[in-house]
């Protein structure tokens, strides 16, 4: 009994040993720091009080100006981290010495959780050969082919916002509709799929990739341990995705590659394009081709960030039209005359033509990021030129997007809504690496052009044809934040009042 209880007492000493010097790793190298709170570190009032872009906003400028050195220590429950606050140091990170920043320490475990396995989340060489293998799939020829199908599904969209006001204007919910459009488009352009979404509310897509960002397999204490050890709960087997998700993507993708392999289909799409890389790799070219799995995982992860980004992107940015009637009005004025100089017709080329709409996307990408801050992780020792600020290989860095997008040194009266700040003369005028919603580097967002054609299309079509303003009670302004989500959401949706454009 006595040798029990020694080694109880033991085991809990040597637990609260760890725990101290794991909490006080910045105290004692001096970095300025939030003191922590066990288990949580520094992120107690996390999707309880506060969304995590916002934790690091507060930290950022509470301690920007105020230190001597780039960064400042943080704790994410049991890990360690740094939380940048120095601009340079931002270009440092993503861009000038990549290679010792070039992953980003999250969970990918291809074995027992298949679709984790994706661009996004795996390391080191396997995600620079990935990369190099997708990167194609991206350029701006291969865009120019998908046009027409994302156009389509934009006709659509018009078609049922038109129902929905029929003969007078009416209150829209317009975050659901526009996610069902851009459900729509990527269930189309990566897997061939015809969703249906935008005529269907309760469609299995939207459904499924809702889960796939709001669901967690585990409760909060094995998502702390999921992204504190990232690689222990990978070796240990455990599962993020919840097992309905898992198999909904697995079997639509393994379908589409039967039928389309089987029938002889070729679509010009992403899914094509993956299936060339897959059946490299059943010819017994395993170095340029990829897995079933491989391809499984990628496709999800296009569905997810195309779906979720960029829904969220054009319903924060009809709000912020909403609130400004006078950018609205500019911006229908120069789609109405693009559209007028080309008989009507929108194509890849009048599309690049919206200036100004790019413009009021990026202000709305500005100051709603969706990805409001980005991980990495050191991969190597990093030695700074004040040795104070070395940084440990393991050590996670957060780069705080939300706060550099609303840093006033950078965008003055930040909490305003200007596209002129995207002239170009403006642009050149800010440090590199002030504008990151795609990130930056190497390791940035492969689909960008994706992304900002899909926005760019369904905002031009709903801008020509209709009206939004604001409800005197129904509209929240400010934006109130969804705390639950990961990504930078509305909480509730954005409701706007929505009426025809009558043509003369």
């Amino acid at each position: 009994m006595f040798v029990l209880l020694g080694l109880l007492v033991g085991a809990l000493s040597l637990a609260v040993w760890w725990v101290h010097q794991l909490y006080t790793y910045w105290k004692r190298r001096g970095i300025p720091h939030d003191p922590p709170n066990f288990p949580f570190g520094n992120t107690v009032e996390l999707q309880r009080t506060m969304q995590m872009s916002h934790i690091l906003k507060r930290t950022y400028f509470k301690y920007k100006n105020q230190t001597d050195g780039p960064f400042v220590g943080f704790y994410v429950f049991a890990k360690k981290f740094i939380v940048i606050t120095d601009i340079d140091f931002v270009k440092t990170v993503l861009i000038k010495d990549f290679e010792k920043f070039h992953d980003r320490g999250v969970y990918h475990n291809e074995k027992d959780d298949p679709l984790t396995s994706n661009l996004t989340a795996i390391e080191g060489e396997k995600w620079k050969n990935l990369r190099q293998k997708l990167t194609p799939t991206f350029t701006s020829g291969k865009m120019k082919t998908m046009f027409p199908t994302v156009l389509n599904v934009g006709d659509e969209l018009v078609r049922v916002f038109d129902e929905k006001i029929s003969s007078s204007p009416q209150t829209l919910e317009v975050t659901d509709l526009v996610a069902r459009f851009t459900a729509d488009v990527i269930g189309i352009c990566a897997f061939g799929l015809e969703c249906n979404s935008l005529r269907d509310p309760k469609a299995e897509f939207v459904r499924m990739g809702t889960s796939a960002i709001t669901e967690r397999r585990h409760g909060r204490l094995v998502n702390l341990l999921i992204f504190g050890a990232p690689k222990l709960s990978a070796k240990l087997g455990i599962k993020t995705l919840p097992q309905e998700i898992e198999e909904f993507y697995l079997s639509i993708v393994r379908e589409t590659i039967d039928y389309r392999v089987r029938n002889k289909v070729t679509r010009n799409d992403f899914m094509d394009m993956l299936i060339d890389i897959k059946l490299k790799y059943d010819n017994g070219d395993k170095q340029n081709g990829l897995t079933f799995n491989e391809v499984a995982a990628q496709a999800f992860i296009f569905f997810l960030a195309g779906f979720e980004t960029s829904s969220t992107t054009m319903g924060f940015a009809l709000y912020e039209l909403a609130c400004n009637q006078d950018i609205q009005d500019k911006l229908r004025t120069e789609v109405d005359s693009v559209l007028k100089k080309h008989n009507g017709k929108l194509d890849y080329d009048s599309m690049r033509e919206m200036t100004y709409l790019e413009k009021v996307i990026d202000e709305t990408l500005r100051k709603h990021p969706v990805v409001g801050h980005l991980v990495r992780s050191a991969t190597k020792d990093y030695v700074h030129s004040n040795p104070k600020y070395f940084i440990e290989a393991n050590t996670g860095v957060l780069v705080p997007t939300l706060a550099i997008h609303h840093d006033p040194e950078f965008y003055p009266e930040p909490e305003r809504f200007i596209p002129e700040r995207f002239d170009e003369e403006q642009i050149q005028q800010r440090p590199q690496c002030t504008f990151l919603p795609f990130g930056d580097g190497p390791r940035n967002c492969i689909g960008i052009r994706f992304g900002r054609m899909q926005v760019v299309v369904g905002m031009a079509l709903l801008i020509h044809n209709f009206r939004f303003e604001l409800h005197p009670t129904k509209t929240t302004v400010p934006v109130k934040y969804n705390i639950k989500s990961f990504l930078l959401s509305s909480e509730g949706g954005i409701n706007l009042n929505v009426s025809k454009i009558v043509k003369h």
